[in-house]
């Protein structure tokens, strides 16, 4: 097996992510990957049982990198090796840990964290009824002699008024009818709920990998658009190391509205964001807020029984993003998707006790332009393809860069003889900082921001070796699968 791009782990595994977006998660003691290409092994993570896929990320420990934590109890050199430092918990109603957190077990189907939430709001109309009643009868009374009505009449209210384009409510009355509600179940039927929008007008859907990944051997897919029409529906492909999977309707009715794409290379921190999804079962909800950063390194476990990782150079945004939101669109203020919803980080343990965590406005968005090639080459084959540099790098913290390792996974040569990185005359040791003019601080960095590119593309790689910074250039080969 190809050791490129992939991550040696050293004793780390990362913990199971539920159906939630993913959340970044701490760091291994020492561990490596086969830099790009090879997504870390990771334990099973139960999904989420509320019925929404959403990663979590967990809380970011102190004087941990930025965004980045290796995961931990991975098998030296097992394939794939484990996710890299920051690893945030999945958008589909499953939390897990990250960024120096453990995860957390997703809530329960039934149970009393819906409930609790309608008796606490149900007393509370009682109360207020109390009041209200009360203040309502002192107002009858001292104004029993007085005559006509105080009230004003608004001249226009609700749908009375037109919503001017680019407003958030013309926004979502365009992209609501184009974001669908998707549960999964597997044979034995666990599974859970997400999100997903209208691709083309042949019926694909674009999601997340760790939304439909219970259905792909032998489960089953449905999908409901907010009219209630519900249809049946089967995996395409799925490309577990990005987290992007592709399904199709089964008798696609023919008046499908695909959601326009934008271009994510030229999002800008402070623009404007709109996600679209069913957090928690809340099916077509709709949140605001701006895009908080970008190239982002984010490592997350996929939710499923396979337990592996997936990496992104994500939108941050404060938009937000709860388990259930995993694979919706997250649009610009023209109502085009910029990015895929799909992990969040989380700071506690949800309230009531349920173990899941809500929003506090960290959530992590696949950029729409990487998405959407990653969609294309799974219609055409149904296999993702990776491009990869043939060497492999360490997911343990602290390295200040990506770190080649001295032995790849499996006791692999580190560097792939004959590969792009050989060729460019990397070695183990080498630590490398930059890709082109993005700085890199970890292999997870690394690896993100390399899936973000084409087999083929050439890249500048900054490294160091015994003290001295070098440049070399590197064509990136390519693998072909998640295997």
């Amino acid at each position: 097996m190809s050791t490129e791009n992939e991550g040696n782990n050293e004793g780390n595994a990362v913990p199971p992510a539920p159906s939630a977006p993913p959340v970044p998660v701490d760091a291994p003691a020492a561990s490596t990957h086969p830099e790009h290409g090879i997504p870390p092994r990771t334990g099973a993570h139960p999904e989420s049982q509320e019925g929404d896929p959403t990663a979590v990320l967990p809380p970011v420990p102190p004087g941990a990198p930025d965004g980045t934590s290796a995961a931990h109890g991975a098998e030296p050199g097992a394939w794939p090796p484990p996710p890299p430092p920051a690893t945030p918990a999945y958008a589909n109603g499953g939390s897990g840990a990250g960024w120096g957190s453990t995860y957390q077990q997703p809530a329960p189907k039934s149970g009393g964290g819906r409930g609790g939430l309608i008796a606490a709001v149900l007393v509370a109309a009682l109360v207020a009824g109390g009041v209200g009643g009360g203040i309502g009868y002192w107002a009858a009374d001292s104004n029993d002699s007085s005559t006509g009505s105080t009230t004003v009449s608004a001249s226009q209210s609700g749908g009375d008024f037109k919503r001017d384009a680019g407003t958030v409510a013309a926004i979502a009355n365009q992209a609501l009818p184009s974001t669908v509600t998707i549960e999964s179940e597997s044979g034995s039927g666990e599974g859970g709920t997400g999100t997903g929008f209208v691709m083309d007008k042949q019926g694909h859907i674009l999601t997340n990998n760790h939304v439909v990944a219970e259905a792909v051997d032998g489960g089953k897919l449905s999908v409901t658009f907010p009219n209630g029409k519900k249809y049946d529906a089967e995996v395409v492909g799925n490309a577990q190391g990005y987290d992007v999977a592709v399904i199709k309707l089964n008798n696609a009715p023919e008046d499908l509205k695909p959601l326009p794409l934008g271009d994510s290379e030229k999002v800008a921190v402070g623009d404007s964001t709109i996600a679209i999804g069913a957090p928690f079962g809340l099916s077509n909800t709709v949140t605001t807020g701006i895009i908080s950063a970008k190239h982002r390194p984010v490592a997350s476990s996929d939710g499923s029984s396979t337990g592996k990782a997936s990496y992104m150079s994500a939108l941050q945004t404060d938009a937000s993003i709860n388990p259930g939101n995993s694979g919706g669109p997250l649009l610009d203020a023209n109502g085009s998707v910029i990015g895929i919803n799909s992990a969040i980080q989380s700071a506690s343990n949800g309230l009531g006790g349920t173990g899941q965590s809500g929003s506090i406005g960290l959530g992590f968005a696949i950029p729409i332009n990487q998405a959407k090639n990653v969609a294309q080459q799974l219609i055409r084959t149904g296999q993702p393809v990776y491009p990869v540099i043939g060497a492999s790098v360490s997911l343990q913290e602290g390295t200040g860069g990506a770190r080649i390792t001295e032995e790849g996974a499996g006791g692999a040569d580190a560097v792939e003889e004959g590969g792009p990185a050989d060729k460019a005359g990397l070695q183990p040791g080498d630590v490398i900082t930059k890709i082109d003019d993005t700085a890199i601080d970890s292999g997870p960095a690394l690896i993100g921001e390399i899936w973000t590119h084409q087999p083929g593309d050439t890249v500048t790689l900054t490294y160091t070796r015994d003290g001295k910074t070098n440049t070399t250039e590197v064509t990136l080969g390519e693998r072909e699968g998640d295997s």
